[in-house]
């Protein structure tokens, strides 16, 4: 299940950047798993991954289980 947030953003940010950076701190802190992180910001898992380190997250601070869980998620997901 999803829900809609609405957000108001200045004119100066760009909107795709907003709703990556959001969806990159989501996940580093564990709330998002690396699929839905990237669904979230509209980029495929590789691509997300790619943009990860320009927000300062790396995909290697997760415990064992978080990967575990994204490695079994990628099982299903075609890059």
């Amino acid at each position: 299940n999803m829900k809609t947030l609405t957000v108001e953003i200045p004119d100066s940010l760009d909107e795709r950047e907003a709703k990556t950076l959001f969806a990159a701190k989501l996940y580093e802190k564990g709330s998002l798993s690396l699929g839905q992180a990237a669904d979230l910001a509209g980029y495929s898992k590789r691509t997300f991954i790619e943009l990860l380190g320009n927000y300062d997250v790396s995909i290697f601070d997760h415990t064992e289980d978080e990967l575990k869980k994204d490695v079994a998620n990628t099982a299903s997901y075609r890059f």
